[in-house]
């Protein structure tokens, strides 16, 4: 399985980022792979790998590059009850510093980098993200109508808000077939159902489902908060949506 790692060069430097790929040459259909809140890592590479064995071109930036290579923080191997304050008390000032006009500028930055590999097709992208990279993986596709023809988002933080410019409030931008896999406690009933709403108004092809038994960073193996179970079902939702919408049209 090829895998670099690459420099995207972006409005405010170069981030760095992981890439895998299938190893059978030609060119592939190109997902961009927004990591969750605690960073680029081991995780977020090997799902990057696995995605790149059903024939996909994965990119996966460090969102957090203004601060640094990955890792940004110093963190632990696996993220339990007990050190899980503590890191995410490094977390929150980067997290907090992602405004939405940098991670506008930078989705222009990634699709274009991640169009432009040689290894990728003319073809439209996918856009996914877990925990604050579900509605990152949002904004891309709201941005990129053009562009990008699928959304997931596992566990998502941030989609829903009371802001203005919430994600949530852009999807009659999308043209892009959508799933959303939330842990039990990530969105209110009433903000799920507001979720909903906005999707079935503006006419997107979508499922929003509750994966049962499960908190927040279910998809993730490095923390506590990991069912294999739950990950499991994150594949049978992500694989049929990424080739209904990148390789049978």
């Amino acid at each position: 399985m090829p895998t670099k790692t690459l420099q995207i060069p972006t409005a405010d430097g170069h981030a760095d980022a992981f890439a895998a790929f299938p190893d059978r040459g030609g060119r592939h259909p190109g997902v961009l792979l927004y990591m969750d809140a605690i960073g680029l890592r081991p995780e977020l590479e090997n799902k990057a790998r696995e995605l790149a064995e059903h024939g996909y071109y994965v990119l996966v930036p460090n969102l957090y590059y203004r601060n640094g290579p990955a890792p940004v923080t110093d963190l632990p191997d696996y993220i339990g009850e007990e050190n899980r304050p503590a890191v995410f008390a490094q977390l929150k000032p980067l997290v907090d510093a992602l405004t939405t006009d940098l991670v506008l500028r930078d989705a222009d930055a990634y699709l274009g980098f991640l169009s432009a590999q040689p290894e990728v097709g003319d073809g439209p992208v996918g856009t996914i993200g877990y925990c604050l990279g579900a509605a990152l993986a949002m904004r891309a596709a709201t941005a990129h109508p053009e562009k990008v023809a699928a959304v997931a988002g596992f566990h998502p933080g941030f989609l829903v808000t009371d802001a203005p410019d919430s994600p949530h409030r852009l999807v009659s931008r999308l043209t892009a077939q959508v799933h959303i896999g939330l842990a039990e406690g990530d969105l209110t009933p009433e903000a799920l159902s507001e979720l909903n709403q906005a999707l079935d108004a503006a006419g997107v092809d979508y499922t929003t489902e509750i994966y049962p038994d499960t908190v927040h960073g279910f998809t993730m193996s490095d923390t506590a908060a990991y069912s294999p179970s739950a990950l499991q079902r994150h594949w049978d939702r992500l694989l049929p949506l990424l080739d209904r919408a990148l390789t049978t049209g």
